[in-house]
């Protein structure tokens, strides 16, 4: 026996020593469910790429700002030469401010890092950093009001107004990102008064920081760093008033906000990932740690880009969080970017603002970009079957975008096919749209089969009464009922104390059973991780390996028996080996009860009545605890104090013996390289 476990062990062991391999993400791609890169067409490409000689001016210099507004012009911040470039849809200057007349007297910007078009009023709204003030100026560049430095008791003592960035309402509030403002968004009424703060950002710290301040003087916690949010870096206002926003914070799982009037962050994250950028990433390399968004801008259909600088790249996401597409890189060839620093939208075409570079880049959409957004924007405005034609075009193009899936899911959803709505969300892994999908397609057929429904569970039921019945006479016409080999686990599991007795002390526990019971755990546990349900499994089907099974049970069935046993004999427990075995094996009894009912009834649940399937799982650990509990204090004739000190000092022992097991086998493979190494070495120069 202790021969053929050493066997499996080794086999288990072996089988666990293989992790898939996972490719680099490159500059077009995307992530599947299970967070791997996964290759895509390009969904924007590189039009046109000017510089400030293009439209007969002086060249950019360290710009920082770009937008795009409704009148089809372009307004470009050029902090360096303290300018707002103003171009046409066709890239032709239409006017250079550089200065304007203000009350009598000429004025100029100093570095304006943020400007503004509001559709509402037809003004120009300028963030004059380093003037230290918001320049309103009309359609024609004239001048109309400025706001400066607010005065109100909500500012701290030595708050600094440094705007950069302004954004407009449709009521004409202005919402203004000022330098080292970490209390949030600063909002003005339209008559240019501060109001206060919306949207700040939460507050992280370390526990362990924490915990140091907690227990610091009052002269060492004013020596430490202060526990403050990041404050915004950029924003941008969609066509609904609501206020998208970035932080450069690494790390972070809300890089983005969509803030509304009141301040509450409702950007929607239903996707796989949080909308952050690159998951995943490496703390090493030319580019270490998270994407840091810069600047955000909305679009039509719900739809929202953000730039990452980086890595130069843009990720485009859904009203829902889903990542669309990822584009852009850093690097000097056209379609570049050496350091990006603001976006803007001009109907479907995307405008790209670098630096560093000082030039603005213009992106047109793929065939591949045009159908994901003709399906976004469909589907959006309700047009089903218009978004389920392109994203099937888009699934012929890139039949890994799961996103096309839960579009056209969400379509057939939308006209009442459920089955087939169930079908797309499987394929695009959207439990959520799937079990509402599988909630209205279970009472269809309930309605439809409700009569043989109901009519197959009275059977069920009569049958069971009558078995039980059957068996019930049965038992009262015997005055002893022998249990054999194959019935005795059963009625271990229900009756502890005696079962192990009689299978310690009258040998009616059987090594054969067990090696069926290890079997039988092994199948039940391959079935119940590839054939649960949906909405439960979480398993990747590409991944899944009957063999990985064994070190899953085989493995920590032995550790525990060889364990068990080490320590046993020095504490005066009366268990032989087989002994143990048996009682461990038996005490997995309810795991291959529950298993194969529990798959079953995983079939027939939608995601919120999943709780009965989990509590299953909870039922049958603490059962098979309490098995082992009674086998081990029975086996060896302890205390029940004594049964629960002895299983965790073999827990103990498990961890050393894997520690060990770990060490022999990492010895070993370097003793193999260095024969290795020596034998090339040799071979290399005789």
């Amino acid at each position: 026996m202790k021969r053929i476990l050493a066997m499996l062990f080794a086999v288990a062991l072996l089988t666990g020593l293989s992790t898939p391999a996972q490719a680099a993400p490159e500059d077009t791609y995307n992530y599947n469910y299970w967070g791997q890169t996964v290759p895509a067409p390009s969904p924007y490409e590189e039009q046109r790429v000017m510089y400030g000689r293009d439209w007969g001016v002086n060249d950019l210099l360290s710009p920082q700002d770009v937008f795009a507004g409704n009148d089809r012009r372009i307004y470009i911040a050029d902090t360096g030469n303290d300018r707002i470039v103003v171009l046409n849809d066709e890239f032709q200057t239409v006017r250079v401010i550089t200065a304007f007349d203000h009350n009598g007297s000429n004025d100029s910007f100093n570095k304006p890092e943020g400007v503004f078009y509001s559709s509402y009023d037809k003004h120009l709204y300028v963030a004059d950093t380093q003037n230290k003030r918001i320049v309103e100026l009309d359609g024609d560049g004239t001048f109309v009001r400025e706001i400066r430095d607010p005065k109100s008791t909500l500012l701290r003592q030595g708050f600094q107004y440094m705007p950069t960035k302004v954004v407009v309402d449709k009521a004409q509030r202005l919402y203004v990102i000022s330098r080292g403002s970490y209390e949030g968004v600063m909002e003005f009424d339209a008559a240019g008064q501060f109001i206060g703060f919306i949207g700040t950002n939460r507050v992280k710290f370390s526990p362990i920081d924490l915990f140091w301040k907690r227990i610091s003087t009052r002269s060492q916690r004013e020596q430490m760093q202060l526990f403050i949010p990041l404050e915004f870096n950029n924003m941008d206002i969609d066509r609904d008033g609501f206020i998208y926003t970035t932080t450069s914070e690494e790390k972070s799982d809300q890089p983005i906000k969509r803030l509304n009037p009141s301040g509450l962050d409702i950007l929607r994250a239903k996707g796989y990932f949080a909308p952050k950028g690159d998951i995943h990433t490496l703390d090493v390399g030319s580019a270490p740690g998270s994407s840091i968004f810069i600047d955000v801008v909305s679009d039509e259909g719900g739809m929202y880009s953000a730039l990452d600088a980086k890595r130069g790249r843009i990720f485009t996401y859904d009203k829902d969080g889903n990542l669309l597409y990822v584009f852009g890189g850093l690097g000097s060839q056209q379609g570049k970017f050496r350091t990006p620093s603001a976006i803007a939208m001009l109907d479907d075409k995307l405008l790209v603002l670098d630096k560093d570079n000082n030039r603005l880049t213009l992106f047109q959409p793929t065939m591949y970009g045009s159908l994901i957004r003709e399906a976004v924007i469909s589907l959006y405005n309700g047009e089903t079957e218009k978004s389920t034609s392109a994203w099937r075009q888009v699934l012929q193009l890139n039949g890994n975008l799961e996103v096309a899936y839960i579009g056209i899911g969400k379509s057939s959803l939308k006209n009442g096919d459920n089955r087939a709505a169930m079908k797309y969300f499987e394929l695009g892994n959207n439990r959520d749209n799937y079990s509402e999908a599988f909630k209205r397609y279970r009472k269809e057929i309930v309605f439809e089969h409700f009569g043989s429904i109901m009519l197959t569970i009275a059977l069920m039921i009569g049958g069971s009464i009558a078995v039980v019945k059957f068996a019930s006479r049965r038992r009262k016409s015997q005055h002893y009922v022998e249990v054999g080999a194959l019935k005795s686990p059963f009625y271990t599991m229900v009756h502890p104390f005696n079962g192990f007795w009689e299978m310690k002390y009258e040998n009616k526990g059987k090594l054969r059973v067990v090696a069926i019971l290890l079997a039988l755990l092994v199948l039940f546990t391959i079935i119940k991780r590839q054939y649960s349900g949906f909405v439960v499994n979480f398993n990747n089907p590409h991944e899944l390996n009957s063999l990985n099974e064994l070190k899953f049970i085989i493995i920590p069935f032995i550790l525990w028996c060889v364990a068990n046993w080490s320590l046993t004999t020095l504490m005066d427990g009366e268990g032989k080996f087989k002994d143990i075995v048996k009682a461990t094996g038996y005490a997995l009894m309810p795991f291959v009860i529950i298993y194969i009912p529990q798959t079953l009834y995983s079939n027939m649940i939608t995601g919120s009545e999943s709780a009965f399937y989990y509590l299953l799982d909870a039922v049958a650990l603490i059962w098979f605890i309490w098995l082992l509990f009674v086998g081990t204090m029975t086996v060896h004739q302890y205390s029940a104090s004594k049964t629960v000190v002895t299983m965790l000092l073999t827990l103990v022992v498990i961890g050393i013996m894997v520690f060990l097991g770990v060490l022999f086998f990492s010895m070993m493979q370097q003793l193999a390289n260095f024969i290795t190494s020596i034998y090339r070495e040799l071979a290399f120069r005789f």
